[in-house]
């Protein structure tokens, strides 16, 4: 069996008294035109108290509903009937609307409800709700197709329900009706039974499903008239959401939509204990889901317990960044984009984002980036009021000037991974744009690394330019004020952002306060160790398949000096005999060494060098990337650097004599972890790019080209 479809309709206010309102529903009877489907209704049961305050009726309503032909021909029905039962109450200014389906009950249950109310606050306005629910049993196999038309008709309906009220309010204008009186009590002397009246078709209201008229009224506030509605806020009944806030505060939605929001906030107030989300907020998790109320309010859930388990509720309070991120952390709020979006800008390539975590560990950072997001929801609150239209979402402008492979610094990405993966998970539907400028040739392979936690919502958002595309057509000025383009981007505005720049070592903390940290354990599991001797390199094999995959490397120097190479071969190098440690077993327990490179093989001839040799100092950071251009074996070789003889005499300079007497200087020690991105997916994510900007072609061109030597590794100390 099908799910129950449920709908709750908000409050609509209409600015007129209740009497004139059902003046005007009344005129939907026993036809109207402007809902063709409405073919007919019969008055079936009819009752009047003695002082007319009490009027029910009942009718029987034939409705023409636009379905396929064949389906009619299968249900083997033309029309289908409804019974609407409408109660007015004219002493307490109400009117109750019951509606069913007569037609295929056994298979199809439909119930409606209707209320118009007087309005809690003002008793010279009236309120309007209504709520339904479907339940398809059972339709010859046609359940999801008979869910799907009547959903159509319904919606289309709830949308005409204001336009008739309105169009009937305009006639009775045009006739010269613009007040009913209230009712009032009869007097004692009674001139004449009232069930002699003769039975006149009065009658209040019909919401049952209707289609869409095909002219449609102009969907005018022909009411709203009241010159601004500033805060609709104020006309809500018992915390109820109302049509007008809706539109002012949260958008355009549609009817099932709205159902949605008001339900996910009903079943919260009903459950859950603590602070509920505002009302914006909530849709965002629905917006995410694309309105599967169950999904959204799974990942509402998650993201409740969170907060409360972090008290992010509090951050914005109660938690002052360490000055170190004050100083360092390259990003700040920066005025607002053109349509109205708080912006925030980040200079991500100046930021030394290895030494904060290094300073300050993955929490702080995170904290920190949740601040940012608490305070965004804060700004988009502010610009909902400041430019009386509704902003959910920011704008992030990422400047990418300055990256390098210090980037990608395995702690740091993962790191940058995790932030991404928390945000996404409790601010989804925030990020309205994201900017990226001056991407240069390394961030296809930080993009690969980070982009498959990327959202595929969040990821159509993002426009990527590379070197100064930003400044021509399609680039900045579409979306952000020339008077506010920031001044290192070459615009007039200063910008408040700090500069970032290298986080001083003596910041880092030490072995001891990283003890109690992940990142510590993080970095002895995910790199290797490996011991380097004279005369006897380490090397590792990496094996390519498709030409234009990505090797990625990321090594430490912990001891003496090295020489970094890779190299590629087309035949398999022999696998290392278990004796290659041989004669350095002693010096070195455990120590991972291995030789690949036969001692009879000649460069040029078995095997070719395709990177520069890069010399690494003891104590530095190396993080590369190479983008192989044939298929087959490459080798990543750590040997040890020897010292140059003094050139001018050839004699052994003193710093080396002395070296050379201490044994352990034969010996150095590094810690690597290495990578392949497949060529499909770095690919793929080039031409992914590219398609959102065409200046990222020539980048991905550069990225590949082969006179990239020194470029392709940086060392970051």
């Amino acid at each position: 069996a099908a799910m129950v479809q449920k709908y709750q309709s908000p409050v609509r206010v209409y600015k007129h008294p209740f009497e004139l309102i059902m003046a005007a529903y009344e005129r939907r009877f026993p036809t109207c035109p402007l809902i063709p489907m409405f073919v007919a209704s019969d008055t079936v049961n009819e009752y009047k108290s003695e002082d007319e305050a009490i009027h029910v009726i009942e009718r029987r309503c034939k409705l023409d509903i636009d379905a396929p032909r064949l389906l009619k021909k299968i249900a083997g029905v033309d029309y289908v009937y409804f019974v609407q039962k409408n109660s007015l109450n004219r002493r307490e200014r109400t009117l109750h609307i019951e509606a069913y389906n007569e037609t295929f009950s056994n298979r199809v249950i439909i119930n409606e409800h209707c209320s118009y109310t007087v309005h809690p606050d003002n008793e010279d306005w009236t309120c309007f709700e209504q709520s339904a629910s479907l339940d398809i049993k059972s339709f010859f196999g046609f359940e999801s197709t008979v869910e799907k038309i009547a959903m159509k008709q319904y919606t289309s309906n709830i949308k005409k329900g204001k336009e008739i009220i309105e169009y009937y309010l305009k006639q009775l204008e045009e006739e010269g009706i613009t007040f009913v009186p209230r009712w009032t009590p009869p007097v004692a002397c009674k001139s004449e039974s009232s069930t002699s009246h003769p039975r006149r078709p009065v009658s209040p209201a019909i919401n049952i499903p209707e289609s869409a008229t095909k002219e449609g009224l102009s969907n005018k506030e022909i009411l709203n008239t009241s010159s601004s509605p500033s805060e609709p806020t104020a006309g809500t009944p018992d915390d109820k959401l109302d049509a007008d806030y809706i539109k002012r505060y949260l958008g355009d939605l549609t009817p099932m939509q709205e159902s949605c929001l008001i339900r996910l906030r009903q079943w919260l107030q009903e459950t859950h204990k603590g602070k509920i989300p505002k009302d914006e907020h909530i849709l965002r998790f629905l917006r995410a889901r694309d309105f599967n109320i169950d999904k959204a309010r799974e990942i509402l859930c998650q993201s409740l317990t969170w907060r409360k388990q972090h008290q992010v509720d509090y951050i914005l309070d109660t938690w002052n960044p360490p000055q170190v991120l004050q100083d360092y952390y390259a990003g700040g709020w920066h005025h607002h984009d053109k349509d109205g979006r708080p912006l925030y800008v980040l200079r991500l390539g100046q930021m030394d984002t290895k030494g904060l975590v290094r300073a300050l560990g993955e929490e702080a950072l995170l904290r920190y980036v949740l601040s940012i997001n608490e305070e965004g929801l804060r700004r988009c609150e502010e610009n909902t009021k400041v430019f009386g239209r509704p902003i959910s979402s920011w704008t992030c402008l990422v400047d990418l000037e300055g990256l390098n492979m210090r980037h990608l610094w395995r702690p740091g990405v993962k790191a940058l991974l995790r932030i991404i993966e928390v945000v996404e998970a409790n601010y989804p539907e925030t990020l309205g744009r994201l900017l990226i400028l001056r991407a240069p040739r390394v961030f296809p392979v930080l993009w690969t690394l980070v982009s498959p936690f990327i959202d595929d919502n969040t990821r159509k958002k993002f426009l990527i330019y590379a070197g100064n595309d930003y400044q021509g057509p399609g680039g900045l000025l579409d979306y952000i004020d020339k008077e506010i383009i920031p001044d290192f981007l070459g615009g007039e505005c200063m910008c408040e952002v700090p500069e970032g720049g290298l986080v001083p070592k003596s910041l880092y903390r030490t072995a001891e306060e990283l003890e109690n940290e992940d990142i510590k354990l993080w970095t002895e599991t995910i790199y290797q160790s490996a011991s380097v001797f004279k005369g006897a390199p380490h090397e590792v094999l990496i094996q390519i398949v498709d030409a234009s995959s990505v090797i990625t490397w990321d090594f430490d120097v912990c001891k003496g000096d090295i020489v970094f190479n890779i190299f590629h071969s087309k035949r398999a190098p022999q696998p290392p005999k278990k004796d290659s440690l041989g004669a350095h077993s002693i010096t070195s327990p455990g120590g991972n060494n291995v030789q690949l490179i036969d001692k009879v093989w000649q460069l040029g001839r078995d095997y070719s060098m395709v990177e520069s040799p890069l010399i690494c100092k003891e104590g530095e950071s190396v993080q590369g990337s190479h983008v192989t251009r044939w298929p087959g074996f490459y080798i990543l070789q750590w040997k040890f650097h020897n010292m140059p003889a003094c050139a001018t005499t050839n004699l052994p300079r003193v710093d080396d004599v002395l070296a050379s007497l201490q044994v352990s200087s034969h010996k150095c020690k590094v810690m690597y972890y290495t990578e392949v991105i497949g060529s499909e997916d770095f690919r793929g994510s080039m031409t992914s790019l590219e398609s959102s900007h065409s200046g990222f072609s020539q980048l991905s061109a550069a990225t590949t080209s082969s006179s990239q030597s020194h470029s392709s590794s940086m060392i970051s100390r």
